[in-house]
């Protein structure tokens, strides 16, 4: 699905700095950033499954997930999307949710998720791949992390063409199949550090 630089409780005015890029096929049909029916979910929405790659909601809760890369994907699985939208619709801290998906993470594709709640300060990644290892549950620690197709901090072939300097510079560069022709394509951004 995409690719995500972020950072944690590093930055002395902003406790959390997301920059995500979603890969998708172009003809899957998705609704753009929008509250959701009900004004308690702002998030894109895929109009195929009906869940979400990145949502927040107004309650200070927020998270994203992205594909594990895999040879076969299961069909008839349930939606990993569904997932981003359930924690949002609970109440459930971050480690508590993600302890009650674990029993079902086997009911789903490969799936990295990031469960944030911004008021109690809790951030947890969980995965359900590789599974040789098992599903796995943590807190994320401050800092600045990525995350791709692999498990959270892994050096995957896009996680290694995301680059942040210490003065701020966000920089992430990508290559990517359009229309039988390869493109590239760059971004940078820049964030005020405070002096």
């Amino acid at each position: 699905m995409c690719i995500a630089v972020f950072m944690w409780e590093t930055h002395p005015l902003y406790p959390f700095l997301l920059f995500l890029n979603r890969d998708e096929y172009h003809s899957r049909p998705t609704k753009p950033l929008g509250w959701w029916e009900g004004g308690e979910i702002l998030g894109g929405r895929d109009v195929q499954a009906g869940g979400t790659w990145l949502a927040s909601s107004r309650d200070g809760r927020l998270t994203f997930i992205t594909n594990f890369r895999e040879l076969h994907s299961r069909p008839h699985t349930k939606t990993r999307g569904h997932l981003s939208v359930r924690f949002l619709q609970s109440k459930k801290k971050p480690i508590e949710f993600a302890k009650e998906v674990v029993k079902e993470a086997d009911q789903y594709n490969g799936f990295n998720l990031i469960l944030v709640d911004l008021c109690s300060k809790s951030m947890v990644y969980l995965a359900n791949r590789p599974k040789e290892n098992g599903n796995f549950v943590t807190e994320v620690s401050s800092g600045i992390h990525v995350l791709s197709h692999a498990n959270l901090d892994s050096l995957w072939l896009k996680v290694r063409r995301a680059y942040m300097a210490p003065n701020g510079e966000m920089y992430f560069y990508e290559r990517y199949l359009d229309e039988d022709l390869w493109k590239e394509h760059t971004v940078t951004y820049q964030i005020e550090m405070p002096k």
